[in-house]
Formats: C-alpha cells, structure tokens, sequence
C-alpha cells in the first residue's frame, strides 16, 4: 500500500517509517481528514516489509494542539441540534478513536515525537503510540475535561494509574515534559534541541530488532491492557465525550464560541474561570475584558520576575 495525504505526510528511511501531522499554521489541529490518514499511514507502515518502527511527529512548532475548534466549536461542524443522536455522535466519535488508536493496534511499534503541544485530542494521539518522548518544555493535558470533552482513548488512567488521572482530569490541567517524565506518562523529556536525536536513537535501537520479535513483544503487553477492559473503558468515554459536547454546559460552550470565537471561549475554559452547571447566559464583554485584563496582569507579572 502506497499512502499520500493532505493532512499527513509519510516518509520511510532506514527501517522507519515517518508519519507528520501536517497542519502547522492551525498547530496540527485535528480534522477527520488527518484522523483517516492516520490510520491509513499507519496500515502503510505495516505494510512495508522494510520497516520496523513507525515515528510520529508534528510539523512546526507543536505536535498536536487537539481538534480545529474554528470548525468544531467556531462554526459547529458536527454539533447536533438539540434533538440529540447519540449513536450518529458515538460512530463519529468512535471512528476517530480507531484511526487514533491504529498507533496503539499497531503490530510495528509506534513512538511519539512531541514539542510545543500535544493537548485535548492531541494528547490522546500522542499517548496511543507505545512510546513517548516530549521537549522538557512541551505541554500535555486535557482541558476538554473542564467542558466539552472527555479523552476517548481513556489512557490517562492506563497510563499514570487512577489518582494522577484523576488529578489531570478533574482539573483540565497540563504539565510540561519534565514533570510527565517524573508521573511516568512518558518515556523521556529532554531539551528541544535534542528532541529528534533522542528519538532518533530510541528508534535505531528498535530498528535493529527482527520484525517478529517486536511484534510478539507488543502483542504480549497490549494483551494484558485489553484484560483489564480497556476496549470497554474506550466505549464508555467515547459515549461520555459525545454528552458532553451536547450537554447544557456543552452548548453553553458552543454558544460562547460561536459569539466571541473559539479563541476567547478556550481562553475562559482552560484559565479556570467559572462555568456554570446547566449553561446558561454566555459571558457579556465585561466579563471578558476582566478576564483578559487580568490574564495581561499576570503575564506582565511573569515578565518582570524573569528579569
């Protein structure tokens, strides 16, 4: 199988094969276009005889800042009125976790190559790969958990054990490289500048191993994550993520996007300013103001005390 994307660029070179995110000027925003070509490099990858491990990476400079909320939220491509169809929502949403999760499904290991950010979906691509390697000041977290979203890969807890995941998602935060490398999240965090020749040596270390035996050894841990229900736990949190984008607080959500832009409706959600349990009045541009006068504050604050 040959593969050429738009979203997706595909290269292979001694023993690799390179999958890129492609979208740098929207931070490799994700599109279903760049879910399905996920998954069809993936199959690519699999499929050549010559490769033995499978690097993923990000144009620019961020792996994955999570879905294009301009067309998801901004603009409410898929966004159901208000007779809801869970199971349109959940074959949507499930399709989307599959071309993710091919990373994991992979029988050739996959390692992620992550800078910038690998945030909201973005973090649920970069922790479906086997490996993960992150900048020490690359970012990862899930800010959807505070509204309109729930990690439809379910990793975190598979990843860092119930209380960190519990930690994470009960408050929408990141943590950078360093601090994911510490909570066992990932496998390295090492300055940016040395971020490819790290991934570089951990995937010709891999390279060198005969195909059969990389398989075996994956299959054989894989294993033991689908007999503590992983695969159930995935169905739950994709019906969960779909409530939550239709639900009173979701629409709310919407609605603030959809008035004031995605930017400024992210920028209340992940700065933890208050969202209110049944929707209700989007905030007015006071409010916003206010909001943005003190985010400028603390920013000067910042900027001062690295002087």
């Amino acid at each position: 199988m040959t593969f050429s994307g738009n979203t997706v660029d595909y290269e292979v070179g001694e023993h690799r094969a390179y999958i890129t995110l492609n979208r740098p000027d929207r931070l490799n925003a994700i599109t279903a276009e760049m879910a399905r070509e996920i998954s069809d490099a993936v199959t690519a990858a699999n499929e050549d005889e010559s490769v033995r491990v499978i690097v993923l990476r990000g144009a620019g400079r961020a792996f994955c800042a999570g879905y294009d909320l301009k067309v998801y939220a901004e603009s409410g491509e898929d966004h159901q009125d208000k007779v809801w169809d869970p199971i349109k929502d959940f074959r949507m949403m499930k399709a989307n976790t599959d071309h993710f999760f091919s990373l994991w499904r992979s029988a050739k290991p996959t390692i992620a190559q992550v800078q910038g950010y690998a945030v909201a979906g973005g973090s649920d691509i970069a922790l479906s790969c086997d490996l993960v390697v992150m900048a020490e000041d690359a970012k990862i977290g899930y800010m959807p958990a505070r509204v309109w979203g729930c990690p439809t890969t379910a990793m975190w807890v598979y990843r860092i054990g119930a209380e960190r995941a519990k930690r994470m998602l009960l408050t929408g935060d990141t943590i950078d490289g360093v601090q994911a490398k510490e909570w066992g999240l990932v496998i390295d965090a090492v300055p940016e500048e040395d971020l490819e020749e790290a991934v570089e040596k951990l995937a010709g270390r891999m390279a060198g191993v005969p195909i059969n035996q990389l398989v075996m050894q994956k299959m054989m841990i894989n294993q033991a994550y689908d007999n503590m229900g992983l695969q159930s736990t995935q169905n739950l949190a994709i019906l969960f993520d779909g409530i939550t984008r239709h639900s009173p607080e979701g629409r709310w959500f919407v609605d603030f996007a959809q008035e004031h832009g995605f930017d400024t409706a992210v920028q209340w959600r992940d700065t933890g300013r208050f969202i209110p349990d049944g929707g209700g009045s989007v905030p007015g541009e006071d409010e916003i103001a206010e909001m943005q006068r003190e985010l400028a504050e603390k920013d000067a604050a910042r900027k001062r005390s690295k002087r």
